[in-house]
C-alpha cells in the first residue's frame, strides 16, 4: 500500500513521532494506522500513546438527571467557535432532556422526537437541520447514554468531558468519582471488566519490548506479565488512587463512606473521531521528509 504524506502526518499528529519514525512504522504496517501507532509505542514508549488524550473533533458533551432517569449525550459541530453559540447549547441540553425523559432507541429515533426553538421544528430533527442553515455548520448527535435508576449524578469538566455515575449510598462520594472518572478517564470498574482487546493490544506492546530487551524467556514473561497488571490497575476505576487523596483508591474511599459504584459513562468530545485538517504547510513538509527518507 501507497503511504501517502497526509497519512504520515496523521500519525504525527496522533503520536507526536518524528515525521520519519512515521513513515517508518506506516510502511511496517502497510498503512494500517493503529498497527503503525502500536509500533510506534513499542519503540518510542509511552510518548506515542499521546493520540488517546488528543481530542479533534468539536461539539459538546451535555447531561440530564431527573428524579427516575438521566442521560448524557455528545453533539458535534465542526469549529469552536460553535460550541459557545447559544442556540446550539440549547440544542444539546434538550436533546439529553428527551433522551431521559423518552428513552429513544438511536439517533434516529431521537431526531424523530417533539422539540422546538429558534422557530424551528416540529422534531429534534428539524431544529437540527434548521440551525444548520442558520448557523451555517453541520452538527450532529452522535452517541448517548440513558440510564432508568433512582440514584445518578453526573460532573461535566467544561463542555468537552462528561460523566454519569449509577450508584448507591451517598451522594457527595458519587459525585467525587464522577469527577474523578473526568480526570483518571477509566475505561472499566474493575480489572476483570476491561475489555480483552485493550488488554491483548497491552500485552503485545508488552512483548515486543521484551523481545526487544534480549532478557531470558522467563524473565521476558515476568516482564510482560508485570506490563499487563500494571496496566490493569492503571485503567480500572476501582483501581485508581482517588484524585482528591491519593493515599487510597477509589475502591477504598467508597467503602470509606459506605457507597457503592455500580456503573459509570465518560464520553469525551470528538473520542474517536478522525477530523479531516486541511493545513498545506503540514502537508508539504510531510512531503518533502517522505522525499526524503524513500
Amino acid at each position: 500500500m501507497a503511504i501517502t504524506a497526509s497519512m504520515v502526518a496523521e500519525l504525527r499528529a496522533k503520536t507526536d513521532a518524528p515525521m520519519m519514525e512515521c513513515k517508518k512504522a506506516l510502511t511496517e504496517a502497510d498503512g494500517d494506522m493503529a498497527k503503525a501507532e502500536e509500533l510506534l509505542r513499542v519503540k518510542l514508549g509511552t510518548k506515542a500513546g499521546k493520540a488517546a488524550s488528543r481530542v479533534t473533533a468539536e461539539g459538546v458533551v451535555a447531561a440530564s438527571i431527573s428524579a427516575q432517569a438521566g442521560a448524557l449525550i455528545e453533539v458535534n459541530c465542526e469549529t469552536d467557535f460553535v460550541t459557545k453559540n447559544d442556540s446550539f447549547l440549547a440544542l444539546a441540553n434538550a436533546a439529553a432532556k428527551l433522551v431521559a425523559e423518552h428513552n429513544p432507541a438511536d439517533i434516529e429515533a431521537l431526531g424523530a422526537l417533539s422539540y422546538s426553538q429558534d422557530g424551528f421544528g416540529p422534531t429534534l430533527e428539524d431544529v437540527r437541520k434548521g440551525l444548520i442553515g442558520k448557523i451555517g455548520e453541520n452538527m450532529s448527535f452522535r452517541r448517548f447514554k440513558r440510564y432508568s435508576a433512582a440514584k445518578l449524578a453526573a460532573y461535566l469538566h467544561g463542555t468537552r468531558i462528561g460523566v454519569i455515575v449509577e450508584f448507591d449510598g451517598d451522594e457527595t462520594a458519587a459525585k467525587d468519582v464522577a469527577m474523578h472518572v473526568a480526570a483518571m478517564k477509566p475505561v472499566a470498574l474493575t480489572s476483570n471488566d476491561v475489555p480483552a482487546e485493550l488488554i491483548e493490544r497491552e500485552r503485545s506492546v508488552a512483548t515486543a519490548k521484551a523481545a526487544e530487551s534480549g532478557k531470558p524467556a522467563d524473565i521476558a514473561a515476568k516482564m510482560i506479565e508485570g506490563s499487563v497488571q500494571k496496566y490493569l490497575k492503571e485503567v480500572s476505576l476501582f483501581n485508581q488512587p482517588f484524585v482528591k487523596n491519593d493515599k487510597q483508591t477509589v475502591e477504598q474511599m467508597l467503602k470509606a463512606a459506605n457507597t457503592t459504584v455500580k456503573s459509570f459513562t465518560l464520553f469525551v468530545v470528538g473520542e474517536g473521531i478522525e477530523k479531516k485538517v486541511d493545513d498545506f504547510a503540514a502537508e508539504v513538509a510531510a512531503q518533502v521528509a517522505a522525499a526524503k527518507g524513500a
